[in-house]
């Protein structure tokens, strides 16, 4: 059996600097975001079957959102602003991220592809978990916005204003957002003190 450099691709997601070229008061890379998109997803999906009717699987979500960023174990994080500054530009970029799923799929044993491709490769996941990773994505990307505010760096401003829209955008268009940042919101901006009291 041939040897296999997924996982070792994989394992370099905490070596990704997220956010760049931007002043950050706390450091975040791939690996960390990925993880707590992956806990986000998970109680999106949880809270869409409780509470909206839902029939979805939360670990098949959590699943995908660890795996939504693995273009970047290639390629590095590039910045919303550059990727999303023309409609020409974007379309690049997302044929070189497609380009780079299919390599670290193809990196897997042929056997495991199949298993894999719905997971690695964003065009071919679930459109129904793609919507609910894409939100949690949003979600986690607005936590990190709040919480750089909350220590004063104004590089986050505009950002938080963008993404707030983005949230009130996915409260209207999924339940379970709404009923999330009901739940979480809140504590998730709370100081060590609040928490604890």
């Amino acid at each position: 059996m041939k040897n296999s450099s997924f996982l070792a691709w994989i394992l370099r997601m905490n070596l990704i600097k997220r956010w760049s070229p931007m002043h950050l008061m706390k450091q975040e890379n791939v690996a960390e975001h990925s993880h707590q998109v992956a806990v986000i997803a998970h109680l999106l999906a949880t809270i869409k079957n409780v509470y909206c009717g839902g029939q979805i699987s939360p670990e098949k979500a959590a699943t995908i959102a660890l795996y939504h960023e693995v273009s970047e174990t290639k390629l590095q994080d590039i910045n919303h602003v550059t990727k999303y500054s023309s409609p020409a530009l974007t379309e690049e970029f997302k044929k070189i991220e497609d380009l780079a799923e299919i390599e670290c799929l193809n990196t897997l044993p042929e056997k495991l592809q199949p298993l894999f491709k719905e997971l690695v490769i964003q065009k071919q996941v679930d459109k129904e978990y793609k919507k609910l990773v894409k939100a949690a994505d949003i979600l986690t990307a607005y936590f990190k916005a709040c919480d750089e505010l909350k220590f004063h760096n104004p590089e986050f401003v505009s950002v938080k204003k963008r993404l707030s829209e983005k949230v009130d955008l996915c409260k209207e268009e999924m339940p379970e957002v709404g009923v999330f940042m009901e739940l979480f919101e809140q504590n998730c901006l709370a100081s060590l003190d609040d928490l604890s009291s």
